[in-house]
């Protein structure tokens, strides 16, 4: 792992990229983590965006907790339901 403060950080972010390769780079201000660059493997650009994004991820929290206290419909259920829509 690399840690480099904001202020030093001077390269261009393509070298900062391949240093990814020996471990994540973290960016720092005044000693606080604020950024990183990791490496991605098996994730397209869709999967990378939803799992940071926010709102997407409270979306799925709010969806377990109420699958949590409401139960869920088994796979099996679920197949019937969209196959009998079919013709």
């Amino acid at each position: 792992m690399k840690i480099i403060e904001k202020e030093k950080a001077s390269a261009t972010l393509a070298s900062y990229t391949e240093e990814v390769a020996n471990g994540p780079v973290v960016v720092t201000d005044q000693g606080k983590p604020v950024a990183v660059l990791v490496p991605i493997e098996n994730a397209d650009l869709e999967t990378v965006s939803l799992s940071t994004n926010r709102h997407f991820i409270e979306l799925i929290e709010r969806s377990r907790a109420r699958v949590r206290v409401e139960g869920g419909i088994p796979s099996a259920e679920m197949r019937r339901r969209l196959d009998s829509g079919r013709p």
